[in-house]
């Protein structure tokens, strides 16, 4: 790993240690389903696999996402977050599919189930560290902008909740001693693991599409409303891309036509540091400069000082979604 990563490094350790302890819960979870032959337990154990294998994956992601970009990945290599939630996406859905169809089948063949006692403790004991374990990662994820420690976090804490759901119906089976209660338990409890794996599935194939996030580009382009200099008159074909925890901003900055070479770039920088101050976050940018168009230009402008206006100042555009996204200048 990179020196001079803390943050990563942090985030690498957390990652490990629930890897570590993902392996103990596989374990106990089922020696409880060995104990009680409970498909609802099963259900726990099958999705500790894909807890184990996924923390695995997202150990090396991120290893692999903290790498300094290099001649054949000129913009990092963040994009394997969205990969690895693809990953673990799909190993969730395959795992739900799998709960359904035994839990059909031993609703229609019965069999026998001992010791729950026992188990429900096991489930209970499990749902309790996934629960904790799932909050720190999502905290940690959402501190450093890391898609797979968020996505990790929220499957540990929907697995808690699921555990949560399996003493239920375990206890109501204890009850009534109706077996069928097991398999009805595990079917609905896999339908969430279902859901749960389709939406990590969309959130990877959306990073890796680079599908807008308009609430982000809302968020940065406020911010440069809100201290927009005069010298700025127009902002246009704005694009923010995510590569894990980096984003990669692309815009066009309409500035003063007689501005020089070095006039234009303190303004490029002004921006660049306006935008690096808000985000908190590792952002690259790639602003390019057009020079305004007057009179057209000249309505919208807001310049008070400037000796070529050549028409007097009409209104000033705001900064909206519908105005910075299109590739188009001066426009109301």
């Amino acid at each position: 790993m990179a020196e001079g990563q803390p943050v990563v490094r942090r985030l690498f350790r957390i990652q490990l240690v629930v890897l570590v302890v993902g392996v103990a819960l596989l374990v106990g979870k089922f020696l409880a389903w060995w104990l009680t032959n409970s498909n609802a337990i099963l259900t726990d154990a099958l999705e500790s696999i894909i807890n184990v294998a996924a923390g695995g994956f997202a150990l090396y992601s991120i290893w692999l996402s903290a790498q300094p970009s290099d001649e054949n990945h000129p913009y990092g290599h963040g994009k394997i977050e969205y990969l690895a939630a693809g990953v673990e996406g799909s190993l969730i859905v395959i795992a739900g599919l799998l709960i359904l169809f035994k839990s059909v089948y031993n609703l229609v063949n019965p069999h026998l189930i001992g010791q729950l006692d026992l188990g429900m403790v096991l489930v209970a004991g499990s749902g309790v560290v996934n629960y904790v374990m799932g909050v720190i990662l999502s905290r940690e994820g959402k501190r450093a902008h890391s898609l797979i420690l968020q996505a990790d976090g929220a499957h540990l804490r929907s697995d808690a909740w699921s555990s949560l759901g399996l003493l239920v119906g375990l206890g109501l089976l204890m009850l009534t001693g109706q077996p069928w209660i097991d398999s009805v338990t595990a079917m609905l409890f896999g339908g969430v693991i279902l859901v749960t794996g389709f939406r990590l599935v969309r959130s990877s194939v959306a990073g890796i599409m680079d599908e807008a996030d308009h609430g982000l580009i809302s968020e940065v382009v406020g911010a440069l409303q809100d201290g927009r200099h005069p010298n700025w008159i127009d902002l246009h074909n704005f694009r923010v891309i995510k590569y894990g925890s980096t984003l990669h901003i692309d815009c066009h900055l309409t500035l003063p036509w007689y501005f020089q070479l070095v006039d234009a770039h303190e303004e490029v920088a002004r921006m660049e540091a306006m935008v690096r101050a808000h985000c908190a976050r590792p952002v690259e940018l790639f602003i390019h400069s057009d020079p305004c168009e007057p009179p057209h230009s000249c309505r919208i402008c807001t310049k008070s000082d400037c000796a070529e206006r050549k028409h007097p100042f009409e209104k000033s555009l705001p900064w909206t979604l519908a105005r910075i996204l299109p590739n188009k200048r001066h426009h109301d």
